[in-house]
């Protein structure tokens, strides 16, 4: 899908679905990471993350298409445009949008194995374990003072 079918539909879901037109641009913003779309406040566009589409499909980007539209409309319209806002919240259930878009695959990959890192006093043997690495000349046991030292790595499943 391109930037023009992005937009034909967006003019789409705006007129069938608000039944007022989108007068601005849609489009896809490869820069965006965290999130389905957003919605600026001075340009009055909006920009989408085509990985949902990729990897989420058809469904999901409409979802995020109403969900942008909310914010739209009920902004040129004056309204409480926020995600906490009661008049968003009742648009979003009138059209059937989403409140959150859903998660990446190539986010929930990254989420499921963490590495943790086992360190041991060497005077009295307490285990310490973290997620990231420690500087071990500047920390030492919490109990005893004595010097720490790195026993394992372990990928964990979570």
């Amino acid at each position: 899908m391109e930037d023009r079918e992005l937009q034909a539909l967006t003019e789409k879901l705006s007129k069938e679905l608000f039944g007022l037109p989108f007068m601005h641009k849609a489009v896809f913003n490869p820069r965006l990471k965290t999130t389905g779309g957003r919605y600026l406040l001075k340009s009055h566009n909006i920009e989408i993350n085509k990985r949902y589409l990729e990897q989420l499909g058809y469904e999901e980007l409409i979802g995020i298409i109403k969900h942008e539209l909310c914010h739209y409309h009920l902004h040129l319209a004056g309204r409480g445009y926020k995600h906490r806002d009661a008049d968003f919240r009742a648009l979003l259930k009138k059209v059937e949008a989403p409140r959150f878009c859903g998660q990446l695959p190539e986010k929930v990959a990254k989420r499921t194995s963490r590495k943790i890192i086992v360190y041991e006093c060497t005077v009295c043997k307490t285990a310490y374990t973290r997620r990231r690495n420690m500087d071990l000349s500047k920390y030492v046991c919490g109990k005893c003072r004595g010097k720490l030292r790195k026993i394992k790595e372990v990928l964990s499943e979570t």
